[in-house]
């Protein structure tokens, strides 16, 4: 049996020889035509489904089955299967993914060649169902069309949203919701009662990117919102495989089976939620005080000296940009550190040591002296390596046909980037399965930045597809790392040892740590 998961249904195919029942009389042509007619069809489909590769010098891969191609060969966390079939064919695989023509690229010589050399080939986006609906029909940065207006669209959220400037001025949003992170963490501390990390780094930076983009916190209490929930809904969407994706020609299989019907009911949430945090807006205007998200891009709406004049709709594309690109990942990030760092006592050690040095005493550590924790930089960056929160980046489409270390890849041919694969290849890093920040502070060797420029530490991608919020990001994981701590010591809840600590995976358009991490805060005197 042969079990391929989708997010919208699972299939099954049985492939089983059974004898016949005892008949009184078969005709023996009958009998010969029933045993090869199977065999012809699979014959048939496989000329047809390996034929394409004749006329074209197109990179190796293991053999597709008929009709699935190599969908069979994806396990539950796609980019360790991927990176499984990458240590067996080399850099450059290709598959197919029911009708879908793959290219995953695995190692930093493959993605150098491909971002940097051929960055324009591989700069578009592949047509998904689920983000063409979610995403006003493409009408953002993330997942829009190469061209024009995706290049203007880009340049004013880069410019006016995420730039150094627009970043620093969000810094009193942050030091705010740090300090409601640590009473939260203080409450539990005086019980000495486990934390739920998980959670505590969800709502921070969900609250952080709610306030800067809205203007005020989405989370009510002590739990998620109603936005939130709309927002996890979607990514779990966003991070399967879509059986129309795969096979374009089974478009009639989402109505059936009622996925589509839900998909547009996340739109019509999420679509309702933006008119009126905009109306709101509209109805503010001028009395707001300092400059939220919204306000700029309304603001930029009206402006006639733009490259382009933004639409509603391209409005809420750069939202949904913001929060699908903003919150899980960041979050994610600080568990999964958190997560090496009590699996890792000395490193842990060494990392509180740094930054209570730099506090001086402090109850919370500022943003101003962030710059001063290079050993803590090296932590995230080791945790990024080792974690990437986007496995496999956001999947990329070629909008020409190029060559590729010899091969031909032809446009119209999906991509994956396993940066999975990249940041633990053992010909780029020494013992890559451990855990060793230190790598990064090696005397001698070159500054590893996870800016784009060097290949094999791709966590937020290069080129013109790479992520343009990495400042945002970054500041907020650095900044809730640092005050946790500086004002806590961690240990983990009784009757728990460190080889408990796990780091089961829970796929997604974000790689979250599948079960979540409880630890017990004890309070230091400053």
């Amino acid at each position: 049996m042969v079990i391929c998961k989708f997010y919208d249904t699972k299939i099954s195919l049985n492939f089983q020889i059974r004898t016949p029942p005892e008949r009184k009389m078969s005709s023996p042509l009958v009998i010969l035509a029933s045993l090869i007619l199977p065999l012809v069809v699979i014959i048939f489909f496989l000329i047809q489904t390996n034929s394409k590769r004749s006329d074209k010098n197109l990179p190796p891969g293991p053999r597709r089955l008929p009709i699935l191609g190599n969908l069979h060969q994806l396990g539950p966390l796609p980019h360790r299967s991927l990176t499984e079939l990458s240590r067996k064919y080399g850099p450059l695989v290709y598959l197919r993914l029911g009708s879908i023509p793959v290219l995953v690229i695995s190692t930093a010589e493959a993605a150098r060649e491909a971002l940097k050399n051929h960055d324009r080939a591989f700069s578009g986006r592949p047509n998904l169902f689920v983000a063409g609906v979610l995403t006003y029909g493409f009408s953002n940065v993330s997942f829009g069309a190469y061209g024009d207006t995706w290049r203007a669209l880009r340049k004013i959220m880069v410019t006016e949203l995420l730039g150094p400037k627009r970043v620093q001025s969000f810094e009193s949003v942050r030091a705010e919701e740090i300090q409601r992170m640590l009473d939260t963490v203080s409450s539990f501390a005086v019980r000495l009662s486990p934390v739920n990390i998980t959670e505590l780094a969800v709502l921070l930076v969900n609250d952080v990117v709610c306030r800067v983009t809205f203007g005020k916190r989405c989370s009510q209490g002590e739990g998620k919102s109603k936005f939130h929930e709309t927002l996890c809904q979607i990514q779990v969407a966003l991070g399967g495989f879509c059986v129309r994706d795969l096979f374009p020609g089974m478009r009639w299989f989402n109505k059936v089976n009622g996925f589509e019907a839900k998909v547009e009911k996340y739109f019509r949430d999420l679509d309702g939620l933006y008119d009126e945090i905009i109306e709101e807006h509209k109805g503010a205007a001028g009395g707001r005080g300092d400059e939220d998200l919204v306000d700029v891009l309304l603001r930029l709406k009206g402006d006639l000296d733009q490259e382009i004049t933004l639409t509603n709709e391209q409005i809420k594309g750069v939202m949904t940009d913001t929060f699908n690109a903003g919150t899980d990942t960041s979050a994610s990030t600080i568990v999964w550190t958190m997560t090496e760092l009590m699996r890792h006592p000395a490193i842990m050690k060494k990392a509180q040591d740094e930054v209570r040095s730099v506090a001086r005493g402090r109850s919370v550590f500022p943003e101003s002296d962030l710059p001063n924790l290079n050993y803590l930089k090296s932590v995230v960056k080791e945790s990024l390596r080792l974690h990437p929160p986007l496995p496999l980046l956001v999947p990329k489409t070629t909008i020409e046909n190029c060559r590729i270390m010899g091969y031909d890849i032809p446009k119209g041919t999906t991509v994956f980037i396993n940066e999975t694969a990249i940041s633990t290849d053992p010909r780029s890093w020494e013992s890559p399965g451990d855990f060793k920040p230190e790598r990064f502070l090696k005397e001698g060797s070159p500054d590893i930045d996870f800016k784009g420029q060097d290949y094999k530490f791709l966590p937020f991608g290069a080129g013109r597809r790479g992520c343009p919020g990495i400042n945002f990001g970054v500041v907020v994981i650095e900044l809730a790392l640092a005050n946790l701590l500086n004002g806590f010591d961690w240990e983990l809840p009784p009757g728990t040892n460190i080889e408990d600590v796990d780091l089961e995976e829970e796929y997604g358009l974000t790689t979250y740590k599948k079960n979540p991490l409880r630890l017990v805060p004890i309070p230091v005197l400053q």
